[in-house]
């Protein structure tokens, strides 16, 4: 399913899906937060160091299926598949956009 996804989240999951990590700091303001699985990642430095280590711990491939606006926010929800405990699973991320930046994304 191709989804209308805003330019940054787009890429964000293209990166998550393999694409140079190093593009990361494209996609988030330099003050972003990210939550994922109970844990705070905030600025560049990182949101990168957390992207790198998902992709040494577990092979994965995120995809969107879903997407809803509410107020600032967007929620896309994404089928996630994998060697992972728990595979596959379906998990929202919401993001926060400020400009063409993410400025937050709490997944769950």
């Amino acid at each position: 399913m191709s989804l209308s996804l805003p330019d940054p989240v787009s890429a964000y999951f293209k990166i998550s899906n393999g694409e140079n990590i190093t593009h990361i700091v494209r996609v988030f303001s330099q003050d972003a937060v990210v939550v994922d699985d109970g844990q705070t990642h905030q600025g560049h430095g990182a949101i990168e160091s957390w992207r790198r280590e998902a992709r040494k711990k577990f092979e994965y491939t995120v995809e969107p299926v879903s997407a809803s606006q509410e107020g600032g926010r967007l929620t896309v929800t994404a089928n996630v598949v994998g060697n992972f405990p728990g595979r596959p699973v379906q998990l929202d991320h919401v993001f926060s956009l400020e400009g063409d930046k993410i400025k937050s994304l709490e997944i769950g």
